[in-house]
């Protein structure tokens, strides 16, 4: 069975950010870490003193939790007597930091005399070693500041997959996990609309549908002597969990369900619908009565087809008219054509016993099980996954 594939993202490219980019991602990050009477960008002046953003968390507000406007400005003073507590935010968009290099990071940074920091943040893109951790905190420790934050790469994904956050991860890499949920509702309901109408059409009647490619524009004429590769008559089986299931091609067969034995007269189809476009062919004709004739003289027991049914996954059907017209009466489903495959995305392969004094039975055409009961002209074995 093959694996289905499903949608991953890779990690995101922080490294692709211009530096100033890295930077404003870092610091709107930031934005909700902590209520903040200020948070400058001090890393775009060109003067950092060893830090890109600094920050003055407001250690008690009226309402620590309302945002603050970076727009308006402000009494830096605080209201209710408690000193403002100092940030310091550093940014560096790498690949790789080790401890040394941390470290002298970390000696760059310059406060004035009078200044007390209480907290730092160090973010950078890529992913930090235990070491390089440990220096952080031992660094932190040794010059007296009360709070730590070291953001890797693994770190800042975390953050931007967060649904609050989902408007940063799409503004900086252009992937919005909201849109991909509203796009997968959207999708998922579609399908559900198009298994009903099918229930309501296909699945009450056996009646032939016609599939048809949307992009096509000479329905119904074709060339005198071609099948259309962009649309055909077929009979619809069933509708599964797979999507729609429409018999392609059926041929005579041999089956003994016990030991797994199998022929089949797979030269030429045994089954034709009545179409306009049907293409007379004398030599088939002529092998499909030799085949069923050897059919005819097989044990009722072991009379058996083999059937070819093609796979319409829901989710590819365009539009299907229920009306039909004066040509195909069925139900007309649009879906795109491919070489080879046609509407299907892929072709299921069985026996099945037409069940003459017993229940049917089924089976798998294997290769390595069968046997000669057909004449040589009536077998050949179509390859599975052409139409």
């Amino acid at each position: 069975m093959n694996a289905t594939p499903t949608r991953t993202y890779n990690p995101l490219p922080f490294t692709d950010l211009e530096p100033k980019r890295f930077e404003d991602l870092v610091r709107q990050l930031v934005y909700d870490f902590r209520p903040w009477r200020r948070l400058e960008a001090t890393g775009r002046s060109g003067s950092d003193d060893g830090f890109d953003a600094r920050a003055l968390e407001i250690v008690e507000a009226p309402d620590a939790t309302a945002a603050v406007d970076q727009d308006e400005p402000e009494d830096e003073t605080p209201t209710d007597g408690a000193a403002d507590r100092l940030w310091l935010i550093q940014c560096k968009r790498e690949r790789t930091i080790t401890p040394a290099k941390l470290k002298g990071y970390l000696a760059e940074i310059s406060l004035a005399a009078d200044e007390k920091l209480h907290g730092i943040i160090f973010a950078a893109a890529c992913d930090f070693s235990k070491a390089s951790r440990d220096a952080f905190y031992a660094w932190c420790r040794g010059q007296g500041i009360s709070e730590a934050v070291i953001w890797g790469k693994g770190e800042l994904e975390d953050q931007l997959y967060q649904p609050k956050n989902d408007n940063l991860l799409f503004a900086y890499f252009g992937i919005s996990l909201t849109i991909r949920r509203r796009s997968q509702v959207t999708q998922i309901r579609a399908e559900i609309a198009t298994k009903r109408k099918l229930m309501k059409t296909v699945g009450k009647s056996s009646t032939e549908i016609l599939l048809r490619d949307p992009t096509d524009i000479e329905y119904p004429e074709t060339p005198e002597g071609k099948l259309s590769d962009k649309w055909r008559v077929y009979n619809p089986e069933r509708l599964t969990h797979r999507g729609l299931e429409v018999s392609v091609r059926w041929f005579h067969a041999y089956f003994e369900p016990e030991t797994g034995a199998w022929d089949a007269g797979d030269a030429v189809e045994a089954r034709h619908l009545n179409s306009r476009w049907n293409i007379p062919d004398p030599k088939k004709e002529r092998l499909n009565e030799i085949a069923g004739a050897t059919w005819q003289g097989l044990p009722d027991e072991n009379k058996a087809w083999v059937m070819v049914t093609g796979i319409i996954p829901f989710a590819n059907i365009i539009a299907i008219d229920d009306m039909g017209d004066e040509i195909v009466g069925g139900a007309h489903i649009y879906v795109p054509f491919v070489p080879n495959k046609g509407p299907f995305e892929y072709f299921i392969v069985r026996l099945e016993t037409v069940g003459i004094g017993r229940s049917k039975q089924w089976g798998d055409p294997n290769p390595e099980t069968r046997v000669v009961k057909f004449p040589s002209e009536t077998r050949k074995m179509p390859k599975p996954g052409t139409v």
